[in-house]
């Protein structure tokens, strides 16, 4: 059966982030996600983890400054040393969380970088970083996101980020699927998601169009929780969408599979 984590990035945003765990809970969920942990207190988020009896399933390396419109530093050349120290900060909070994987974005391609650069660039920070975390039993993922939401992106392919593992050549390495994305940029979901099964221990989900819950949009979702089930996928499927109206209301899609009605 799917198991289903909350991401408190974009779910319970009615309240405050810290607040957001005992919401996450009190609707049934038992694990959560969320895109970065660095600017709370980590004792804090132990706190609200154990307190509301909650698994930490990811979290992301530093990505740069997000506010900005940053979206990540792996694929950037002048940022080597910064990502080094990221790979640090994140087995440092990840370890006092008890979070067994960490996703890295590849950030966006700056329109003077070279793409093979690029792609150069982020296969030496990932062998770097691969091994580090391993070390400290943290798997490490990377994530294809479409070009709509996020221009430029640099790695928005099923194909490229299996490229991209082999090239590193780690064994842990491996591709967090996000359906919402590789919906818009690819397609055929069930099939990419059989025969890379064995490199996916993550997947987040929304509807396409408009990355809100499941059964808003076009994408058969029932259909892919069975399929998913079917082949014996065992990871945690983020649910990474924005809340047509508020996020309780929301949650029908997911209740039967919390608690098994």
């Amino acid at each position: 059966m799917p198991k289903f984590c909350a991401n408190l990035t974009m779910l319970f945003n009615e309240v405050a982030f810290m607040d957001r765990f005992a919401a996450a809970a009190k609707a049934g969920f038992k694990g959560v996600e969320y895109l970065f942990p660095y600017d709370y207190d980590k004792n804090d988020l132990v706190a609200a983890l154990a307190g509301n009896g909650l698994a930490q399933v990811l979290h992301n390396l530093p990505a740069g400054n997000w506010t900005q419109g940053e979206r990540g530093i792996a694929c950037h050349p002048q940022r080597v040393a910064e990502f080094r120290d990221g790979v640090d900060r994140a087995i440092d909070y990840a370890t006092a969380l008890g979070c067994e994987q960490v996703n890295c974005l590849a950030g966006i391609r700056l329109p003077h970088l070279d793409p093979l650069e690029a792609r150069e660039t982020l296969i030496r920070n990932l062998q770097f970083a691969a091994p580090r975390l391993q070390a400290a039993g943290i798997r490490l993922l990377i994530e294809p996101i479409n070009t709509r939401d996020i221009p430029g992106f640099f790695l928005n392919q099923s194909q490229q980020a299996l490229d991209i593992i082999r090239a590193v050549g780690s064994d842990n390495l491996f591709l967090q699927y996000d359906i919402y994305h590789m919906q818009i940029m690819e397609g055929d979901l069930a099939r990419t998601i059989e025969a890379n099964l064995a490199l996916i221990p993550h997947m987040q989900l929304a509807d396409n169009p408009g990355r809100n819950e499941p059964g808003t949009g076009e994408i058969n979702y029932p259909f892919l929780f069975r399929h998913i089930d079917r082949i014996g996928y065992r990871g945690w499927i983020g649910c990474e969408y924005k809340p047509a109206t508020t996020t309780t209301a929301g949650l029908g899609w997911v209740r039967p599979w919390l608690f098994g009605a």
